[in-house]
Formats: C-alpha cells, structure tokens, sequence
C-alpha cells in the first residue's frame, strides 16, 4: 500500500497545482513532500511534473501516470467492494454524470431505492452536458453516465439504450393545449423557449429546423429545464423537453405533447460506462437496477 500512497500524493500536488499547497492539506512537510516524489521519479526512471516558477505541472508522462492512477483507484475500490459482498455486506461510493433532465425525479427515486437496501453506499451526482458526461468516465471522475444523446460514443459503452421523443411543453390554457395533433411548425410560429445548445433536446431541434423554412427564434434560451417549465406559466409560450424529466408529472398547470419523430427526430437516452472498464460492484448493481428501470418506466411516460 505504500505504493499507492505516494501515487496518491502525486495526485493531490497535481490538484493542488504546488507542492507546498498539497503538503498543507496534507499537513506534511514541503521538503517530505518533495523527497517522495523525487524517490519515485528516480523509480519511474523519468520526471512525471514540470517544474514551473509558480508551481507544478504534470509533463505528458505525467499524464500518462495519472490515468494509470485513476485506474489503480478504481480497481481498488471494485476489490474493496467485493470483499464487502463476500461479508454480505456492500459498501462503496458510486458516481454518476447525468443530463439535467434526470435530475428531478427520476435519478433521486433510483438512489433511494438503492440505498434502502444498501444504506453503506453514497452517492455522487454531477450534472453535466453530452459532452462533459462523456468525458468525466473517460477520466474516472464517474462510474456510470445517463446522457440523452451523446457526442462522441467512442469510449462509451452502452449498458442500457431507450428512446426518447421530444416533447412540448406548455400551460393548460396555451391555445395549441386542447390541438389533437401537434406539429413543431404550431410551437415554433408562436414564443417559445429552448434548451442551450450543450443539450440534446436543442441539438435535435436545430436537426429538425436545419435546412426547412422552419427556425428557432426563442424568446429565452436557457440551461435549467425547471426554469424553462415554470417560465410558460407565466407566458403563452412552449418549452421542450425530454418525457423522463417529467415522471410523473405533478403540475396539473401544465401539458405535455410528444412531437412527432417526423417533426423531431427521436433521441436516444443512453446509460453507459467507460468501455473495457470492470466496474466495482456496488456501481455494477446499480446499473443493473436503473436499467431494469428504464425499461419499466418510460413506455407509458406521455401520451403522444
């Protein structure tokens, strides 16, 4: 173990961005600090930081041993979590880069479902855009991603994939509310606000609207899915949003309408993991649960 303690060191001055701002977390010495990261280079056989006027920076063997690092960690923490279960206890700590539109309800139900049944294991929540929910697995940072449709997909492994249609939103006395079929060319000719473009719900609106007469024009673009809900009540606009943020509904102030996929191209959620990466159990388990949950849940989330 005192292996890993030094390679933890070596992290912590590489937060810290100093040794002597590590080695006072730390509460060591400067010097101490210094002398065991010295030790392992002369180890390693290379120097892993710069050595910059103002602090430390990792060079590129360093950040090649932080990855190897990172992993270390997580293997660490999968060894620490099956010898809990051997003991028929589980144990361990499980985080999660989620879009925001997991956020309200559907995320908190899961965990706490969870952690009725394992009340030794915490939680992490970071929400994140496509793009950031993808790269914190690539770094360890999280364990599991539940991002509706992500960028790249190149590391991403997929554990459970559903689809989700766009769906308009809007108070129960916005003229299009009672309309039997909705068309994104009624909400678009009308106020309406929208997701930032880091989100996929306005990714496949701009999809939808790229090369047609149709066009976003909104009166508020926002990066929070509750604003952008509260805000039609208070405006005879549409917002937009995906049907799992809205389980279950509990404004009766408000409509849902999935769109149709030939109006808005249908998106897919998908829930993942860094590939090649063995998980620790604890993380396992809850990805199997909240996969479970995927499918029981959305079929029925809105009526179309």
């Amino acid at each position: 173990m005192r292996h890993l303690q030094t390679l933890y060191l070596i992290r912590d001055v590489a937060r810290a961005g100093s040794i002597r701002k590590a080695a006072e977390d730390m509460n060591i010495t400067s010097s101490a600090l210094n002398r065991r990261i010295q030790a392992f280079e002369a180890e390693l056989g290379c120097q892993v930081f710069e050595r910059l006027p103002r602090g430390m920076r990792l060079n590129p063997a360093g950040e090649l041993l932080m990855q190897h690092i990172r992993s270390q960690m997580s293997d660490l923490d999968r060894l620490r979590g099956q010898i809990a279960d051997l003991a028929g206890e589980r144990r361990g700590h499980i985080s999660i880069a989620c879009s925001q539109g997991l956020n309200p309800i559907f995320l908190p139900d899961q965990i706490s479902k969870y952690r009725a049944q394992h009340p030794r294991v915490t939680f992490s929540v970071r929400v994140r855009d496509r793009a950031d929910a993808e790269r914190e697995l690539g770094t360890f940072s999280s364990d599991l991603a539940l991002v509706f449709e992500p960028q790249y997909l190149a590391d991403f492994e997929v554990i459970k994939a559903v689809a989700q249609p766009v769906c308009a939103i809007m108070a129960t006395d916005h003229p299009l509310a009672g309309k039997p079929k909705l068309r994104l060319r009624d909400c678009l000719h009308g106020p309406h606000v929208v997701p930032s473009a880091e989100y996929g719900v306005r990714h496949l609106l701009d999809v939808a609207t790229r090369g047609r007469s149709l066009a976003l024009n909104p009166v508020m673009e926002a990066d929070s899915f509750e604003l952008m809900r509260e805000y039609v009540l208070r405006e005879r606009a549409v917002s937009f949003q995906i049907p799992i943020g809205l389980l279950p509904l509990r404004d009766p102030r408000l409509v849902v309408r999935a769109l149709h996929a030939r109006d808005v191209p249908t998106g897919m959620l998908l829930l993942g993991q860094l590939r090649g990466r063995t998980l620790p159990v604890a993380a396992a388990k809850f990805a199997l649960q909240v996969a479970a949950a995927l499918d029981e849940l959305l079929p029925a989330t809105v009526d179309g």
